[in-house]
């Protein structure tokens, strides 16, 4: 299947949809998903029109995958979680739902059950919190 421009991360990343950015730079951005499976769960994608981990170009996943690695720790901190977990899924059948590259970042925490995913909304001041409180933490380091 060919790349969709009209995916909603092709439209954050163009601006025609809002987002709760994290960090961006020529090549990545990370921001809030919006409907969220536990407090602070972020997104981390490539600037590159790729489907999945098979599409992107090298540099791009190289790039993304420095981003993520940064933007966990930053995470972990700002919710002060014991563990972090990353995902990232390829294709419908392993529950990829939008079709652009990107990777999950979750903070755990012992006793804290997942939200199914992609239900409901969070309120948007509430993410915005959640995104500051995760550019203090990459500030800060």
């Amino acid at each position: 299947m060919p790349y969709a421009n009209e995916n909603i991360f092709a439209k954050i990343i163009r601006g025609d949809i809002p987002s709760y950015r994290v960090f961006e730079d020529e090549q990545t951005l990370a921001f809030m998903d919006v409907m969220p499976q536990v407090p602070g769960h972020t997104l981390v994608i490539p600037k590159f029109p790729a489907e999945n981990l098979l599409d992107v170009d090298p540099d791009y996943l190289a790039a993304t995958i420095l981003v993520t690695q940064r933007v966990a720790g930053a995470v972990k901190e700002a919710f002060e979680a014991p563990g972090i977990m990353i995902a990232q899924l390829n294709g419908s059948a392993a529950g990829q739902t939008v079709f652009h590259l990107h990777f999950h970042i979750l903070p755990r925490h012992d006793g804290l059950e997942f939200k199914l995913h992609a239900r409901d909304m969070e309120d948007g001041a509430v993410l915005e919190a959640h995104a500051q409180r995760i550019r203090a933490a990459l500030d800060s380091r």
